[in-house]
């Protein structure tokens, strides 16, 4: 029986896509699947342009004019950049290049938040990336919240399909009325929806940027098994490729000045585009859950002796 073009190239598509293409000492590592590239919707901007030393100024070193940073940990002080403005919904991203070698307890950061405003009721969107005991073991945790604490966390972990310590990755969010999406290399690793059952939950305060590296050596390897060994420092991450298109937050108006038109003209990523996923991201969203997601807190049982309203169903 002759097989049509299109069921062979499909065939194609999933045997590239289940060959593994690197083997770390976890196991095999899979090639991804093609989807849009929403970092190439937005532009690019320089250190300079978009960020102040947030704190840690010694260990923050700019270079090529501006638009990379060196963020370093060291035994006297971790470092971090924040946005010069302040967000209400809108595309972040960040190209980082994670520090290579023996690094347990060390974390790198890209978050949004507005804890300086709101201390005991703040909004978060996190990515976290925690070292490792093992070479190139790097574990991505991502983690979300409205009107809480750290202690109101909704993290899933995931671990990488590449070494991120070899060269830049996008590490994107987009945040918007309908969902918040994290993406790695504009591959969806998880999406949460703005529903009745996670609505309370759901970050809605203007927010800054930030990117930090700092020493998590009580929690963040195995649970603070590995603590932060500084005979390896300093621990060096590389930053670039920084993009932050949302509503600007005015303080002295208190009403956000968006940065581009759309259906509401309080949402710059509210257009159809970024409403929902396409069928595309969301076989992106369902490969990188199945190959790579190790921990979801709506599977918790220990943590939680009633879930989260929203992981009903999950």
């Amino acid at each position: 029986m002759a097989i049509s073009h299109q069921k062979l190239f499909t065939a194609i598509l999933i045997l590239c896509n289940t060959i593994p293409v690197h083997v770390y000492s976890r196991g095999p590592v899979y090639r991804p699947p093609d989807v849009e590239r929403l970092t190439d919707s937005f532009t690019r901007l320089s250190v300079n342009q978009s960020c102040n030393v947030f704190f840690g100024g010694a260990n923050v070193h700019v270079a090529s004019n501006g638009s990379n940073a060196e963020l370093s940990l060291d035994k006297s002080s971790g470092c971090g950049l924040s946005s010069k403005n302040k967000y209400y919904y809108g595309f972040f991203n960040a190209a980082m290049k994670l520090p290579a070698g023996f690094t347990s307890g060390v974390v790198v950061a890209y978050y949004l938040s507005n804890s300086d405003a709101f201390p005991h009721n703040h909004d978060e969107i996190d990515f976290e990336l925690l070292g490792h005991e093992k070479r190139r073991e790097w574990v991505l945790q991502t983690n979300m919240y409205g009107n809480g604490s750290v202690s109101t966390g909704r993290e899933e972990k995931f671990y990488l399909w590449f070494d991120p310590t070899q060269s830049y990755h996008d590490y994107s969010i987009l945040w918007n009325n309908h969902h918040i999406v994290f993406l790695v290399d504009n591959i969806p690793v998880r999406e949460v929806i703005h529903s009745d059952a996670i609505s309370s939950a759901y970050p809605s305060k203007p927010m800054s940027v930030y990117a930090t590296i700092w020493d998590g050596s009580q929690w963040a390897t195995r649970g603070g098994k590995y603590p932060v060994d500084y005979k390896y420092a300093p621990f060096v991450a590389s930053m670039g490729g920084i993009q932050m298109e949302g509503c600007i937050f005015n303080t002295k108006d208190m009403a956000p000045l968006c940065s581009r038109s759309s259906l509401s003209s309080l949402d710059p990523v509210d257009g159809e585009r970024f409403a929902k996923l396409s069928s595309q991201q969301t076989r992106g969203l369902e490969w990188a859950r199945g190959k790579h997601m190790f921990y979801s807190y709506c599977q918790d049982k220990s943590r939680y002796k009633v879930m989260p309203p929203e992981c009903n169903g999950k």
